[in-house]
């Protein structure tokens, strides 16, 4: 298979929130090779409100992987660092979801690419839009920053906490 791009969102507001989401990083290769890492938010929780703050980022990868094996990958990691089921939107150690993955568009019952909601969501747009500002959705048209710049200046206005390094 040829090399593609994807980006991936990762969040955890659960235990040692940094060094979860640094061994999770640490974990993607060798099938995946990082070649960005955006600065770390600390983020409200979205959704279910009564749980810890979350810190996240977002990162690009080079990968030979498939979509749906990108995600098996993520969560094979997801459940060695410790994440088990819980309840929908609430807290976890660690949270990685596949955000785009080269200009595909694909809608499985496990797997949808773009991830629906993107949009909504400052805590992925922001650090998103920190290493690619210029991506363009393919299904809504707009890049990246455009739509970060369409949530409120309050939404937007995310406290960085951290450079994660690997």
């Amino acid at each position: 298979m040829t090399q593609a791009t994807a980006y991936l969102a990762l969040g955890a507001n659960l235990g040692d929130r940094a060094g979860q989401l640094r061994r999770a990083l640490g974990m993607l290769g060798p099938a995946c090779r990082i070649t960005m890492v955006s600065p770390c938010y600390e983020t409200e929780p979205a959704y279910v409100r009564d749980q810890p703050r979350f810190l996240n980022l977002a990162c690009c990868v080079a990968t030979t992987l498939a979509p749906l094996d990108l995600l098996r990958l993520l969560k094979q990691i997801e459940s060695e660092i410790g994440r088990t089921p819980g309840p929908r939107f609430g807290p976890r150690l660690v949270d990685l979801d596949v955000l785009f993955y080269d200009d595909v568009i694909l809608a499985t019952p496990e797997l949808t690419i773009p991830h629906p909601r993107i949009a909504e969501r400052a805590f992925v747009l922001v650090p998103l839009a920190d290493i690619a500002p210029d991506l363009r959705h393919p299904t809504l048209g707009q890049t990246i920053s455009e739509l970060r710049d369409l949530l409120g200046a309050q939404e937007r206005d995310l406290p960085r906490v951290e450079q994660i390094t690997l």
